[in-house]
């Protein structure tokens, strides 16, 4: 099977899988080993569902832990996936996930994800998805700045240039790198700016189907800081680095077709603003979940920072038509482009688990037919007194995630149960650190 889409010359191949962060974690490994495992799994330390972003091991996770020894869990990897890393000698490169032992398949991300787009798939549609990203670039290397203590990032371009002709142009070599690089890693890029902040970029991805979706776009985080590493560069998805800048947006674009692919069914021509009835349910079925499970969309502490009034980002359960200050913004374009866009996520989201809420939750207000009764936003979201306010912190989103049991509907229990158990531990752990801000403000005066 491996022969029919690798040379046999080629001894040496690359394969990554998705941590509940959102991070690829990955080996490389001789031909021979893939071969060997293609039915049975390769064993991959199940420790990547048992540790935080920092590699610090979860005290409270049942999947992985010291009680489980750190044993193997079996990873398949999915031919399907094969691409060729065009900045390091075309090396062979797969995804993988986890579909064996049930326990480590519930916390698997693409896992989760597949489970979703098969519940789609059996109800009659096609789901499309696109992500598009905003991203900080900076004169940084990993040393440099480790060794500043992360403070002071030294932005890649100064200033506020969106839309930008000529600070692309200060860096065309990476600029151009990013976009052809990417089109040959074939997650293919329709458009890459700046926006606005100094070295800020923002890149639209292709649309495709649900998991090649997500596949691109966390394939796509990754490339960029490869290759802007290769660059003397680092990029940065942090949802928000700087008080006084904007935030990095991870929006999500989305749209449901017949089974076939021919027909947008988010289309109806007849109906106000060309929204159909199964597009109204789907919206009102976000609209419902999405404060039950905004972890989903916003997973870290620091997403809640973008989170905030005329900053780009909503931060109430609202939907408008073109209105990029409300949660949800239907794009009311021809049929080909008739669409959604998801607002909430941030640039640190899971892109896996991120769709996977976008369009559960979509799904849900198409089986129970839920009515669009909220009124669509005119105007500035930020100053509707009325509208439910989103949680605005990881410790109130998660709480009320667990509380709900909305998540557990949507996603199952077993995923919820080691979901919610990691966004405690990343309060707790951000709840025991000193920050710069609190020694300026207490250090002398207190």
């Amino acid at each position: 099977m491996l022969d029919e889409i690798l040379p046999p010359e080629e001894q040496k191949v690359k394969y990554a899988v998705c941590d509940i962060d959102g991070v690829l974690r990955g080996k490389v490994i001789n031909r021979s080993k893939l071969e060997k495992t293609l039915n049975s799994g390769l064993g991959f330390c199940n420790v990547i569902f048992g540790w935080d972003s920092s590699d610090v091991c979860y005290d409270n996770s049942k999947i992985s832990g010291w009680h489980t020894g750190y044993p193997d869990a079996m990873a398949r990897v999915d031919l399907n996936t094969l691409r060729r890393v065009p900045w390091d000698n075309d090396l062979p490169f797969f995804l993988a996930d986890f579909a064996g032992d049930p326990q480590v398949a519930s916390a698997c991300p693409r896992t989760l994800l597949r489970k979703i787009e098969e519940q789609c798939s059996a109800m009659g549609f096609l789901a499309k998805f696109a992500l598009e990203y905003e991203w900080f670039n900076f004169m940084d290397s990993a040393h440099s700045l480790q060794d500043r203590g992360f403070v002071n990032p030294i932005p890649l371009t100064p200033g506020m240039f969106g839309y930008s002709l000529t600070r692309p142009n200060q860096y065309s070599h990476y600029f151009n790198e990013l976009f052809d690089n990417l089109l040959r890693f074939e997650v293919p890029i329709e458009g890459l700016h700046t926006e606005t902040g100094p070295g800020v970029y923002e890149a639209s991805l292709v649309h495709s189907t649900t998991l090649e979706a997500a596949d691109r776009a966390v394939l796509f985080k990754n490339a960029v800081k490869e290759i802007a590493q290769r660059s003397g560069i680092m990029a940065s998805f942090m949802a928000k680095w700087n008080d006084q800048l904007p935030g990095c947006g991870g929006h999500i674009h989305q749209n449901l077709w017949s089974d076939d692919g021919e027909q947008n069914l988010f289309l109806d021509a007849n109906e106000p603003n060309g929204m159909s009835t199964l597009m109204q349910h789907y919206i009102a079925g976000q609209l419902h979940c999405l404060p039950h499970i905004m972890p989903m969309y916003a997973p870290t502490v620091n997403s809640y920072k973008r989170l905030v009034k005329g900053s780009w980002a909503a931060v109430s359960v609202s939907w408008g038509i073109e209105n990029r200050t409300a949660a949800l913004r239907v794009i009311p374009n021809p049929a080909f482009s008739m669409r959604l866009e998801t607002r909430i996520p941030g640039a640190d989201a899971n892109p896996y688990l991120a769709i996977a809420a976008s369009l559960a939750s979509g799904l849900y207000g198409i089986k129970n037919k839920l009515k669009l009764e909220l009124p669509a936003i005119q105007g500035n979201a930020y100053e509707q007194e009325h509208a439910t306010p989103l949680p605005s912190s990881l410790l109130e989103a998660t709480q009320a995630m667990r509380v709900s049991g909305l998540g557990d509907e949507l996603f199952g229990a077993d995923f919820c149960d080691h979901f919610l158990l990691t966004r405690e531990w990343e309060w707790e752990q951000y709840s025991r650190a000193v920050t710069d801000w609190e020694r300026k403000r207490y250090f002398e005066i207190i």
